[in-house]
């Protein structure tokens, strides 16, 4: 009998390209909690699979909403749970705490009561962010999983609730939930909200005349940590299947590190338009901002062997190109 694998924010990015992956590599039954008004953009290949019943089911519920995640649960009766769904903004929950705070703080404990209230035990991925680091002067760089939080935005301090209810639940109930705080992830369905994106969006934009050759940005000066979101999934499948260890917490990263203006020189070196300038946009700037974003991963690849497979240039390819795909399909979007 094949396992069952219950996966919030299923339309998210992550959550996408995880179901990708199970698919190909599982033989498991896929539930995918979402909210009845989220796009379906990032699963519409997937919508033949889900209108055949076809491995893939989609439950409607808000994290928000304990009685129909207590409910999504009982009807998944999950093997193996990926709590992914959040308001992952950080820029977005300085306009918004309250909501970030509620949906991510009480929404996990939502997923983990629900969990516990249906005396299930999977074994459970509670996804908390590198953003908990936040501001990391460099002689701790780079990060491993004991250096001191220090959130820069209430979608950090949201993720710090996040990760701490994740370990509260295992030692407290004896569940098998397991954190990880993942380090700068990206790749084709990438919210353009982010950096990495919305500049990938405005270089394609830029290419079919639709907006001037300029690309606005936020802060330059950033240092972060690439990986691919594929390499990120195939990660999260090892730490549910190779030695789980409850309680465990982990930080999973890339290689390849740069700052954010030469991530974006990567993106405009592939470009069709030469010479497209690059001009500071106020209103992308955060208050404050994580600005050293180096992990050590060291003791997650001790435990499952993970390591990260694709290069940094080919993620900046695809993300590009995935933009390129939108653009020329007809569809518009907001210059944000």
């Amino acid at each position: 009998m094949s396992k069952h694998v219950f996966i919030t924010g299923i339309t998210g990015m992550v959550g996408s390209h995880l179901a990708d992956y199970l698919l190909e590599q599982t033989d498991w039954e896929i539930y995918g909690l979402c909210r009845w008004r989220s796009p379906l953009d990032n699963i519409s290949h997937l919508l033949p699979r889900i209108n055949s019943n076809d491995r893939v089911h989609l439950l409607y519920g808000d994290l928000r909403d304990y009685l129909s995640i207590h409910e999504a649960v009982k009807q998944a009766r999950p093997d193996f749970v990926f709590h992914l769904a959040a308001q992952s903004y950080p820029k977005t929950s300085f306009d918004s705490p309250l909501d970030t705070l509620e949906t991510n703080v009480q929404g996990t404990a939502n997923v983990l009561e629900a969990l516990r209230k249906n005396d299930l035990n999977p074994i459970t991925h509670v996804c908390s962010s590198s953003e908990v680091f936040g501001r990391v002067p460099k002689e701790k760089l780079p990060i491993d999983e004991e250096c001191t939080f220090h959130p820069a935005s209430p979608y950090a301090i949201s993720k710090v609730g996040t990760d701490l209810l994740g370990r509260y639940y295992a030692e407290a109930y004896h569940m098998t939930v397991m954190t990880t705080r993942m380090f700068t992830h990206t790749g084709p369905r990438r919210g353009d909200v982010f950096a990495e994106s919305t500049f990938a969006k405005q270089i394609a934009m830029i290419e079919a005349g639709l907006i001037p050759p300029i690309v606005k940005t936020g802060n330059l000066d950033s240092l972060r940590t690439f990986a691919d979101v594929r390499d990120a999934v195939r990660a999260y499948h090892m730490l549910v299947t190779v030695n789980p260890k409850p309680a465990a917490y982990y930080n999973i990263g890339g290689t390849y590190t740069c700052t954010i203006a030469e991530m974006l020189n990567t993106l405009l070196s592939s470009s069709t338009v030469k010479g497209i300038r690059v001009e500071t946009d106020p209103e992308r700037l955060r208050p404050i901002d994580a600005d050293l974003q180096v992990p050590n991963t060291a003791k997650f690849e001790a435990v499952t062997g993970w390591k990260p497979k694709i290069p940094f240039e080919q993620t900046m390819k695809d993300l590009l190109e995935y933009w390129r795909g939108r653009v020329q399909a007809g569809q518009r979007f907001l210059t944000r």
